[in-house]
């Protein structure tokens, strides 16, 4: 068996004080699409997501509900894991931090970085803001709150371990220049530089103030601080340092680390330290993507202003919404998230443009061929325009996904079902059936609806990984591999003799109140 290109992509893990909203499932989405087109255009793929389960917060929590904090966090869990079930989430595996294979790991790290003496321990005074889990200088606060999320902070002051973060920080600075694609967009990228050009203190990594943690391997009275415990994950997970790290052989460096822009900092700074004082190579690159806002702004759990996804997809489909959530947050910017948005994207983009060309084409096709698909004629008119983005479709789609650019990836599908859905109208296929003499441009015309919609179905896979299963069986060529997968995008592949069929609405419009009425 040949040797297939290897690429690894990971998810935050989860923090779970509380249920997951619409904004982590558009992370995990997003990543469950680089996923997919990986493994579509031949990649072995390995795709991590998580929770990350220690820390002050969820030992409180767990306390006001009188459980223990790993009773209270193994419910969440179950929910997040139903959540990435019911949003179609491809992940190969799901690491729980309070699993010992990442103790483990995370005990050996801290260790030995005291040990060479990267981490000292001393007293330590600072802001605190328990939601973020972050200590801040009084000259890093906004307004005496905290810079990140704009909550209050308590001033503590406790004895602690340290990592010399400092130490490390124009070797990173050099690693950030001379590896201009590490930290994307180019907006993250900048503002990591201006933070580390602005002077970085040694950061605390561990905390005596609460018990919930992984203890510190020679100081039982304190936990590991939850960034380099939760950041750990990334490499625990692969079975690093373990007997068996033929994962972490094959798949590190982690080829894409996505995160919301709220946590680049931790991904660029602390975990890239962390790695160069432990001798480890640093994941090739780090996506910081925007958020999707409310009019109200941020959603956070803490807030109560969350939008449940198990809501929208019982409304509109779990297709529905993994292609809103991906269109409309384009890469580097905010997405603004409203219901009526998404129910204008299903009406005009997915049931106008997409659902109407497949039923269409499939109705035309059943009504003058009986369903039968034959070889085309020459071509004439606008098939060569049709035929020619066909085929240029696929590389403008890489290319995009490339650039982490998955709204534009869908913008260049979406260009090839508009130009298929005005060649219906050029074509005038109820025209052509009238005139016997025109059978041959007739069925010409149904040949070539018939390969844009399996081009456009394979294109679209990744991103709606339900819809290629309904459409398979309609367009006659339910378990042909040999059709429906990213090297067979070569126009004309379709066979003739073909038999497809009507289906049911791929999209049904979604009625409005104000339509009702």
């Amino acid at each position: 068996m040949e040797n297939k290109k290897t690429f690894y992509i990971t998810t935050p893990i989860y923090y779970p004080s509380d249920n997951l909203h619409i904004g982590h499932a558009y992370t995990t989405v997003a990543a469950d699409t680089f996923a997919r087109f990986k493994r579509l255009t031949g990649y072995d793929v390995w795709f991590l997501t998580g929770t990350d389960e220690h820390g002050q917060k969820i030992e409180r929590a767990a306390k006001a509900r009188s459980q223990t904090p790993l009773e209270f966090v193994s419910q969440i869990v179950e929910g997040i894991r139903h959540l990435w079930e019911r949003l179609a989430i491809s992940n190969d595996d799901f690491i729980r931090t309070t699993e010992e294979r990442h103790k483990r790991v995370v005990s050996d790290i801290f260790e030995r970085l005291h040990s060479q003496g990267d981490i000292y321990k001393a007293s330590y005074e600072g802001w605190y803001c328990t939601p973020c889990e972050t200590f801040w200088t009084e000259s890093r606060l906004e307004g005496g709150n905290c810079p990140d999320c704009g909550r209050s902070v308590e001033l503590l002051k406790e004895e602690s371990y340290f990592f010399k973060i400092s130490k490390y920080a124009d070797r990173l600075l050099k690693h950030i220049e001379e590896n201009p694609k590490f930290i994307q967009p180019v907006s993250r990228r900048n503002e990591m530089i201006s933070f580390i050009k602005s002077g970085m203190e040694d950061l605390c990594v561990s905390r005596t103030t609460f018990d919930w943690g992984i203890k510190v391997p020679f100081d039982s009275k304190h936990v590991v601080y939850v960034w380099v415990d939760a950041l750990t994950n990334y490499i625990s997970a692969l079975g690093y340092g373990s007997a068996d790290d033929k994962l972490y052989q094959k798949f590190w460096p982690a080829d894409i680390h996505l995160v919301g822009k709220d946590i680049v900092r931790f991904h660029t700074i602390i975990w890239p330290i962390i790695l160069m004082a432990a001798g480890i190579p640093l994941p090739r690159q780090v996506v910081g993507h925007g958020w999707l806002l409310l009019d109200s702004g941020k959603m956070s759990k803490s807030k109560g202003n969350v939008i449940d996804p198990h809501t929208l997809i019982d409304k509109y489909g779990v297709d529905a919404v993994r292609y809103y959530l991906l269109k409309e947050i384009g890469f580097g910017s905010d997405g603004l998230y409203s219901e009526d948005a998404l129910i204008n994207r299903i009406n005009k983009e997915l049931a106008n443009d997409l659902g109407n060309l497949v039923s269409r084409t499939l109705g035309m096709a059943d009504k003058y061929f009986k369903g039968e698909i034959s070889s085309p004629g020459p071509a004439e008119g606008p098939d060569d325009e049709l035929i020619s983005l066909a085929g240029d479709t696929p590389a403008a789609v890489e290319e995009m996904i490339e650039k982490r650019d998955l709204s534009s990836a869908l913008g260049a599908i979406w260009k090839l079902v508009s130009r298929a859905n005005k060649y219906v109208d050029e074509t005038s296929p109820w025209v052509l059936a009238k005139n016997p003499e025109s059978r041959e441009r007739l069925n010409t015309v149904m040949y070539n609806l018939t390969e844009a919609v399996r081009f456009i179905t394979i294109l679209t896979s990744p991103f709606m990984p339900n819809m290629a299963p309904r459409v398979w069986p309609l367009l006659g060529i339910e378990g042909r591999a040999d059709l429906q997968g990213w090297d067979t995008l070569t126009w004309g592949k379709l066979p003739s003799g073909t038999v497809v069929k009507r289906g049911e609405a791929l999209f049904p419009r979604i009625e409005t109140e104000d339509k009702k009425a």
